[in-house]
């Protein structure tokens, strides 16, 4: 027989909510770490083939994967919903495999404590506004369009800068990425656990590659803006 619970107790429905967000987001998170780890791997393999490096990155080929990853989000990832698992998480480490082949240049342009030093300034920052996201009892489903706001004129701002070269604009436009990607990591987590709520714990297969998806994406996105800023090139 239950005792009737006072105010400021759990009830069981509270408790078992609080447990499928943890058990779910957990399966989301280690999704997007698997997949960082691809990415990172395959960047690695890539550096130290010289046949591979040479057709990734100085060959037409470059074009082929530099645009890969965008038309597989435009034009296959909005499928995943009607994928099978294994086709859907197939897809999601195919992209993270294929980010990693550009994502290569990197260990070419800046010098290896840079990268490591900005890889773990943004596994800092990400976890702090994950973690906030998840706890946070505020609603920023308001913040959203805001943030997405800010990306498309980050976009518009960065395809400008491909032409002025301006180390100026370089900075402001890394340091607003930075912001931007660390608010949509926020409220990418918490609109990942109101989906988890609505589908009552047993998220399929899509919501789990789709929540992956943009978390590595909010990652990647503030690391690459962090290096830019911290900018040791070789």
């Amino acid at each position: 027989m239950h005792e009737d619970r006072g105010k400021g107790y759990f009830d069981d429905n509270d408790y078992n909510r609080g447990l499928v967000r943890s058990n779910g987001l957990a399966g989301v998170f280690g999704l997007m770490f698997l997949g960082l780890a691809a990415t990172a791997a395959t960047a690695l393999y890539t550096l130290y083939n010289p046949a591979l490096l040479n057709l990734v990155l100085f060959t037409d080929a470059y074009f082929i994967f530099l645009f890969a990853p965008l038309l597989l989000v435009i034009f296959a990832f909005p499928r995943v919903w009607k994928m099978s698992p294994g086709a859907a998480f197939a897809l999601f480490f195919v992209y993270a495999v294929t980010n990693g082949f550009t994502l290569s240049v990197i260990f070419l342009a800046y010098d290896l404590g840079t990268i490591y030093l900005a890889f773990f300034g943004a596994a800092g920052m990400f976890g702090v506004m994950a973690v906030y996201g998840a706890v946070t009892k505020a609603d920023l489903s308001g913040v959203g369009s805001f943030l997405f706001m800010g990306l498309i004129g980050i976009i518009i701002a960065s395809l400008l800068n491909w032409f002025f070269r301006s180390d100026t604009m370089t900075v402001v436009i890394s340091y607003v990425g930075i912001a931007v990607f660390l608010g949509l990591t926020a409220y990418d987590v918490q609109r990942i656990q109101r989906q988890m709520d609505a589908h009552g714990g047993n998220a399929p297969a899509g919501l789990m590659v789709m929540g992956a998806l943009h978390l590595y994406l909010d990652f990647i996105n503030i690391f690459l803006f962090l290096l830019r800023l911290l900018g040791r090139r070789r």
